[in-house]
């Protein structure tokens, strides 16, 4: 395992320890470099590779760490790397289709601070926070919330309340993302040009908010998920265009291949109601029932109207099980 170096970012001004409130070399210690393996034959392998990397955040004394989750999901081997360079193995606790969050176990001691969880309900535009990978104050930057709004993922993920940042950090996937006192806010996971979420296009990150983790966090630790049953998924990947809600792929073995679902249809309602915009679709289908139910679609393919109707999944029933190395 290779060391891992902090690296020059251009984008923003690093924190100084003279402007924050704590102790700001032992919080940025407890973000470490996260490296992942994935097997070849992967259900998420085509999409989000084999080999992935991302940071991670200690969030208690025993080495858990919370990190976004398409970097461990199905993920066969983990490594966490130290600002010193030292690494360290790691397993999968568990992951929240839900949020996106995902946790592991460091499986020997990490001897690292643990980073407080912080309260982001309060958060809002204007508010400054720290984004920060691992490799202290270099891997830092100052940064300011430009939004806060819905999110709405193609791949059938839709989150309340997301944070959006400026300027963007390079290394965002897991990034931690810290408040004024301290403490962890939320978990960085996209990079976004239309960070102000208007037509501008403004550069910056998609946090997910450390609130959502709460409720849930004991569920992961104990059962490797929610132990409720799961939402319904297609396999649809759904993009929004010219006012349209296109299909742009297909999950390989999915529900929606198997019903008949094609790239390029265009979805025009669920379960006989109109539909209008991503966030709208995903919750329709969520409103239907748990993950096994039938999802009445209408699309628009060839100049003709389309009837499909797609037996729903759980995302989770596709992906290979966590492994303790």
């Amino acid at each position: 395992m290779s060391e891992s170096h902090p690296w020059n970012l251009n984008l923003g001004r690093h924190p100084s320890p003279d402007e924050v409130s704590f102790d700001l070399a032992r919080t940025l210690s407890s973000v470490v470099a996260l490296q992942s393996r994935v097997p070849d034959d992967a259900f998420t392998a085509p999409i989000l590779g084999t080999e992935r990397e991302g940071q991670g955040i200690v969030i208690s004394d025993d080495g858990l760490v919370l990190t976004i989750g398409y970097l461990v999901t199905e993920a066969e081997y983990i490594w966490l790397i130290d600002n010193h360079g030292g690494a360290h193995a790691a397993h999968v606790v568990g992951y929240d289709q839900e949020t996106g969050f995902g946790i592991v176990q460091a499986l020997g001691p990490l001897n690292l601070p643990a980073m407080p969880l912080g309260d982001s309900t309060a958060i809002g535009t204007g508010d400054s926070l720290i984004v920060a990978g691992q490799g202290g104050g270099e891997a830092a930057i100052n940064t300011q919330v430009i939004s806060v709004r819905e999110f709405a993922g193609s791949w059938e993920y839709v989150l309340d309340r997301a944070i959006f940042t400026v300027p963007a950090h390079p290394r965002w996937s897991g990034a931690a993302v810290i408040d004024q006192a301290g403490h962890l806010a939320g978990v960085g996971s996209l990079y976004i040009q239309q960070a102000a979420g208007d037509d501008d296009e403004i550069d910056g990150n998609m946090i997910v908010p450390i609130d959502l983790l709460k409720p849930i966090l004991q569920e992961i630790i104990e059962y490797g998920g929610r132990r409720r049953a799961a939402r319904p998924w297609l396999g649809m990947t759904t993009a929004e265009a010219e006012n349209h809600l296109v299909v742009a792929g297909i999950a390989e073995g999915g529900p929606a291949m198997r019903a008949g679902v094609e790239p390029g249809d265009m979805v025009l309602g669920v379960d006989g109601e109109e539909i209008s915009g991503l966030s709208t679709l995903f919750r329709k289908i969520w409103s239907l029932g748990d993950a096994g139910v039938t999802v009445p679609l209408t699309l628009h393919r060839d100049s003709q109207i389309v009837s499909v109707t797609v037996e729903s999944g759980a995302r989770t029933d596709y992906l290979k099980k966590p492994r303790v190395n």
